[in-house]
């Protein structure tokens, strides 16, 4: 799998452009949007679990734009 430019790591630390759906099985599917439509991003068997999954993916997408500039300076001397 590619890794994410900036724009897409920027589109998905929006919560507007998630959106979960329920499956026939009975499970609930995070979707984001994209160009193409909706895509398919994980399962899980509740409400509450699917909205773990998605703002566990906004906050794993917000720290990937923080590092994409390089090293942190913590401290100089």
């Amino acid at each position: 799998m590619e890794k994410p430019t900036t724009v897409e790591c920027e589109h998905f630390t929006i919560k507007e452009n998630w959106r979960i759906t329920q499956l026939q099985n009975g499970y609930y599917q995070t979707e984001i949007r994209g160009e193409e439509g909706w895509k398919a991003i994980t399962r899980r068997t509740t409400i509450s679990g699917a909205e773990e999954a998605i703002n566990g993916s906004i906050e794993h997408y917000k720290k990937r734009l923080e590092f994409l500039d390089g090293p942190k300076v913590i401290k100089t001397f």
